[in-house]
């Protein structure tokens, strides 16, 4: 069995054009009946930062959480921010975009290495008073593309700072969708005979030519926890360089079927909900 993180929030992200509240929600109330693990509802930042994300609050009132057995989350990069995703009782997991690379954790969050380990402590300890779950995420974090320093040991120095604060789930993303296969198992495996208890999953910008190729790589490195986007659609749009579209949910249930692996996905509900208009 694997878990899927439905992560609309980074759909929408990449859009050109600012989603209707209503529209949200009613795609995301479609979302929470597929059987998904969890539903990334929306994010906590700067609405200066990234506008699509200003309606959060009002989309999390109206969504039908009564009859779902997905966890809801949000993104957060602040204390601030994190102290208004706990005012939602619905909202079960926070997801911070750490990265060990210095230059894009200023592109994407405007802070240092130095900053978001405290604020990372912060929410935390915000979430532990809470009853909620931090999950931080890894982002570039199979590379460096801005020429910054990268290594396992890094990824050592962190996970392990990270887990001496209570954090026991990591998802690894891959932003520009350049990272071989090879490298992906390579540092998933080493990872996991360091941190045997840790939860490591996979956030995928991908192209078409070897997505299910690096999907198959983290599997077979013992990876059980992949995110996805229904037709693929967002990216980062603070990287700088062109968009690189998320992991299409369609293809990752094709490699899950070809390979025997159980899913919990609805999927008819899913070739519905991948015909809905966003605009």
């Amino acid at each position: 069995m694997v878990k899927i993180i439905e992560t609309p929030r980074d759909g929408f992200q990449g859009l050109p054009t600012i989603i209707e509240t209503d529209k949200k929600v009613e795609y995301i109330n479609q979302l929470l009946q597929c059987g998904f693990h969890t539903v990334e509802v929306g994010s906590f930042v700067s609405p200066k930062l990234i506008p699509q994300m200003a309606d959060t609050a009002q989309v999390i009132k109206s969504l039908k959480t009564d009859n779902t057995n997905s966890n809801l989350a949000v993104l957060v990069v602040t204390k601030q921010g994190a102290d208004r995703a706990c005012e939602f009782e619905v909202i079960n997991e926070l997801f911070f975009p750490f990265s060990v690379s210095s230059t894009f954790l200023q592109k994407n969050i405007k802070q240092t290495i130095e900053q978001a380990v405290i604020n990372i402590h912060e929410i935390q300890n915000l979430c532990v008073k809470n009853g909620k779950q931090l999950i931080t995420y890894f982002s570039m974090g199979f590379e460096s593309s801005y020429g910054n320093n990268w290594s396992m040991d890094m990824l050592y120095k962190y996970v392990e700072v990270f887990t001496t604060m209570g954090l026991k789930i990591f998802p690894f993303s891959d932003i520009f969708g350049n990272v071989s296969p090879m490298k992906i198992n390579e540092v998933f495996n080493g990872l996991k005979s360091e941190f045997a208890e840790v939860e490591f999953g996979l956030h995928l910008h991908s192209l078409d030519n070897n997505r299910l190729e690096k999907v198959d790589a983290a599997y077979k490195a013992g990876i059980r926890r992949f995110d996805t986007v229904i037709n693929g659609i967002g990216g980062c749009p603070q990287t700088g360089k062109e968009l690189i579209g998320n992991l299409p949910l369609q293809e990752f249930l094709r490699y899950c079927s070809q390979n025997n692996i159980p899913t919990n996905i609805d999927e008819e509900k899913v070739i519905e909900i991948s015909k809905y208009n966003l605009y």
